[in-house]
């Protein structure tokens, strides 16, 4: 029998607007913040120079571990809609420790991409006005005031209102995604009439064949690359607090989500793939000299040089723009209420768990993060010489998969009663969390192995007497960095470590079987 419990110690409200997002803002959020187009445009290069031509198919089995981990965010959000998501959940499952290093792993990757998504930015906003031998060099210092000013509107927005930044996120995806429709389009007429440039590629059943592809390395960069072009889907589930129906529409926003990812990249790449070849001059996808960008030199080409054309250019360069204001901003959000989760629950200083009494939104958790990450991205723009894109995507793919990952386990486990209850359970709860969390794990362990030489970075640095590679700083340094300041919380925050104010009984958690909630919301 199961009895419902009302633990001591429950957690105070956190103070945000509930019910202020419906079912198509979640998922409209749960994809912008993935942003599509800046994914494409700041990953694409790099996973054809390492696989070639199965790109698409590289795409599509990145999916596997990302919509298996949607599964696992959306069962545990059944459970206990926190907007401290993986941070709430790995405590529950596991200990306090674990789950402060979840929380901190979504910190530390969002502060991470803050840096490209405002190097993006700062590159697109010349371009769009026709100066692009500004944006073009990555470590001009008008592209990094343009970065940080970026960083500032967006941190501001965030500040004002959830519902603003909903309304704001409709509009941006709307040109994003009709933008990159277009372009997928126009790309395969031409291929199809016969006016693409030469060096374009007759599309192929090939594409979609994983054992083409002749080394195992090659495969995993590809894969590691292609989980950021996924992430960002789990803005929804740390906005839950404000969604209707909290313990369900989230977690139904996330799977969404990734389902609709999944078909504008494969339509994406395998156009521009035909398109543009993966030769290495030209337009060629495989030209390292536009890595960091194909979308921008894409456009040109695909659209011609009519007036229209020139149209049409601008329009993209303005979808990848909108895109990394999307993403930005969802990158905000999700971080701030992370941060506001943890300091409800005792585990940072209460002063993060500061609201405005008007916009109803986290005050230093956000200013904070916004804070942090000019912080991280001037410190990175100077010490790569502009060239932040690259070693931070790379470094990324360790942060997704460890928190991610982290979720995957902590579903297992936290269900583990109801595995054999029957075949959805274990399938739904067990078997698909479980292996999303392995790959993701594997891909982590992978990348630290990788990444260890300096020469598989894109820039590096000089530290006692041993060259570390840029990602693998980013890496390490950020993990490390994540327990230090665990076990400085710990000094001065013990109840939180103690179990003192988060346990598996508190404090939405009320019944005494793991995984089961008052009212059926299992």
């Amino acid at each position: 029998m199961t009895v419902t419990v009302e633990p001591a110690g429950r957690a105070p409200e956190k103070g945000l607007k509930t019910g202020a997002l419906g079912l198509i803002s979640s998922v409209v959020i749960g994809i912008a913040s993935t942003a599509p187009a800046y994914s494409l445009a700041a990953t694409l290069g790099f996973v054809v120079v390492a696989i070639g031509v199965q790109a698409p198919i590289v795409a599509i089995l990145a999916f596997v571990p990302m919509f298996f981990i949607s599964i696992a965010f959306q069962q545990m959000n059944r459970a206990d809609p926190d907007c401290g998501a993986t941070f709430t959940w790995a405590t529950r499952a596991f200990s306090p420790r674990i789950g402060w290093m979840g929380g901190w792993g979504v910190v530390a990757a969002d502060i991470i991409v803050m840096a490209s998504l405002a190097q993006v930015a700062g590159q697109y906003v010349f371009d769009m006005f026709n100066t692009p031998s500004i944006g073009n060099n990555a470590s001009s210092t008008w592209v990094l005031l343009v970065g940080i000013t970026w960083i500032v509107a967006m941190t501001w927005i965030c500040y004002v209102g959830i519902e603003i930044s909903a309304n704001f996120q409709k509009a941006l995806l709307g040109i994003e995604l009709t933008m990159l429709t277009v372009l997928s389009v126009w790309a395969l007429v031409r291929v199809g009439n016969g006016s693409a440039p030469v060096g374009h590629l007759t599309p192929s059943l090939s594409w979609f064949d994983p054992f083409k592809i002749k080394h195992l390395n090659q495969f995993t960069i590809g894969l590691a690359d292609m989980l950021f072009i996924y992430w960002g889907w789990d803005t929804a589930l740390n906005l839950n607090e404000e969604t209707d129906n909290a313990e369900v529409t989230p977690g139904k926003a996330g799977v969404i989500s990734t389902f609709f990812l999944l078909g504008i990249y494969a339509l994406v790449i395998f156009s521009v793939e035909s398109f543009a070849g993966i030769g290495t001059h030209g337009i060629g996808l495989g030209n390292a000299g536009h890595t960091n960008d194909v979308l921008s030199i894409l456009g040109p080409a695909i659209f011609g040089h009519s007036t229209l054309a020139s149209i049409l250019d601008h329009l993209l360069l303005l979808m990848v723009l909108s895109s990394a204001a999307a993403s930005t901003q969802t990158t905000i959000l999700p971080t701030a209420r992370t941060v506001l989760s943890m300091a409800v629950h005792k585990a940072l200083p209460n002063a993060f768990a500061r609201m405005h009494k008007r916009f109803l939104t986290p005050t230093v958790a956000t200013l904070s993060f916004g804070g942090a990450s000019i912080g991280l991205y001037a410190i990175m723009n100077y010490l790569s010489a502009g060239h932040v894109i690259a070693d931070s995507v790379d470094a990324l793919g360790v942060m997704i998969a460890f928190y991610y990952g982290m979720t995957g386990w902590a579903c297992v486990w936290f269900y583990r009663k109801r595995l054999t209850r029957s075949v959805h359970d274990f399938f739904v709860l067990g078997l698909m969390p479980l292996l999303g969390a392995i790959i993701l794990y594997y891909l982590l362990g992978w990348s630290f192995w990788y990444y260890w030489t300096a020469s598989n970075s894109y820039t590096y640095l000089h530290i006692f007497g041993h060259t570390f590679g840029g990602t693998f700083i980013l890496d390490a340094g950020g993990l490390l960095l994540g327990i230090i300041l665990m076990f400085t919380m710990q000094a001065f925050r013990p109840a939180f470590f103690r179990g003192q104010t988060l346990t598996r009984d508190s404090p939405t958690l009320v019944t005494e079987e793991y995984g089961t909630k008052p009212g059926g919301a299992n």
